[in-house]
């Protein structure tokens, strides 16, 4: 973003020199106005290096959700409060901490400035603010709910960080535990293995069949450690490339429901996103074929995606949300039967918020549980690769040196 010098003075008639970041002249010279500054005189500074800019560019720092939520926190206050959104843009892209949001801040500020309206102006940042984020805003400037749709967005950020932390919580010991495995296996199959393997050697006797089973591999390993390594950098561009892939993505998504203990957390979660994203679209005043494909894409999940966008079809046949929803063949017996009583009462969006709640608490107590379900296996995992080992090394060395002694 282009750094601009600046004189002004302030109310008092003192004069100010400094300089400042904008994307436009017109644009620094608000931000003084704004700041109780006159404007006397604004000039560009000279640019810095190209390879400056390029490595400063490669270190800009991410834009994660903390930084949404502030984002949304303060744009509820800020406009709750009567300011303007042009103004209130402008004093975050100026105060804010993260270099990066600053300057995409500064670029929708730009946006407004040439006259389009908030939504536009987030659309064109689609790495940041995600489509369900900007169809709320758009839904926010006609209705007229800005800024309850801004204390919206907050809250559903905030609870999604929450799930994703508590995942990352519970599976954070298991990880280490199994890189600490990796690990030995690794030590154990390079070095300590063929150190044994030499002193078998020595001796005319046959091995039992796990010690011969261990020096096999660790030959292997030790042979063709090239190969593997070039194997395993392919085996996981390959996956990253099928998962990324339409169909492949479908598959995997399909599958991560099905997973073993962390498939009940992810499907949970997915019902939990889609009631709580599904009762604000429809508060909002969001038509119905509209809300199912906003939530549909905010699911970060293809296979319900194209479950939900399915539904579409069965409501423009003029068939009921409820009867689409039980076809779908995702939603369980609960969220069916919130659907249909708050189709016939009319309070489809609290029933469906109570849904969100319910399955919000089912996330915790499954995370909860998963780390305790995980550490059985981990302990098993560990006790047969003990046991292996102490077959097939440690065994024959105790045969050996009773020949030895005898």
């Amino acid at each position: 973003m282009p750094v601009f010098k600046y004189k002004a003075r302030s109310s008092h008639g003192d004069a100010i020199t400094g300089t400042l970041e904008a994307v436009s002249s017109d644009a620094a010279a608000t931000r003084l106005v704004d700041g109780g500054l006159t404007p006397i005189d604004i000039h560009a500074l000279a640019e810095r290096h190209a390879l400056v800019g390029s490595l400063q560019n490669l270190f800009e720092p991410k834009i994660d959700s903390v930084d949404l939520i502030q984002f949304s926190r303060q744009m509820h206050s800020l406009l709750r409060a009567g300011v303007p959104i042009l103004t209130a843009i402008s004093g975050m892209a100026a105060n804010c901490s993260n270099r990066s949001l600053a300057t995409i801040l500064a670029k929708v500020m730009q946006s407004l400035e040439s006259g389009r309206p908030l939504s536009d102006a987030l659309s064109v940042h689609r790495e940041v603010f995600s489509v369900f984020y900007v169809s709320l805003v758009r839904v926010g400037e006609t209705s007229g709910q800005l800024v309850e749709i801004f204390r919206h967005l907050a809250f559903y950020l905030e609870r999604e960080k929450k799930t994703r932390d508590q995942i990352k919580a519970a599976i954070r010991y298991p990880s280490f535990v199994i890189m600490a495995i990796l690990t030995a296996v690794a030590i154990i199959s390079i070095w300590v293995i063929p150190a044994f393997s030499g002193i078998f050697g020595r001796f005319d006797a046959e091995l039992p069949l796990a010690t011969r089973m261990i020096i096999g591999f660790s030959s292997f390993v030790n042979e063709q450690w090239p190969w593997l390594l070039v194997g395993a950098a392919a085996l996981i561009a390959g996956t990253r490339m099928y998962v990324n892939s339409e169909a492949g993505g479908y598959r995997w998504h399909r599958l991560k429901l099905r997973l073993p203990l962390a498939g009940i957390v992810i499907y949970r979660a997915a019902l939990a996103r889609f009631g709580s994203l599904f009762a604000l679209a429809f508060q909002a005043g969001i038509p119905l074929i509209t809300a199912l494909t906003v939530v549909a894409r905010a699911l970060d999940n293809r296979y319900m995606e194209e479950r939900i966008l399915g539904m579409r079809e069965g409501i423009q046949q003029g068939k009921s949300l409820s009867l689409t929803a039980a076809n779908s063949g995702i939603f369980d017996p609960l969220v069916l039967q919130m659907i249909a009583v708050g189709e016939e009462s009319g309070t489809i969006s609290e029933l469906l918020q109570e849904v969100a709640v319910y399955y919000d608490q089912e996330v915790d107590y499954a995370i909860a549980k998963l780390g305790s379900a995980i550490e059985p296996v981990l302990s098993v995992v560990i006790g047969v690769l003990v046991l292996i080992l102490a077959l097939g090394v440690f065994m024959p060395m105790w045969d050996l040196a009773s020949a030895v002694l005898h």
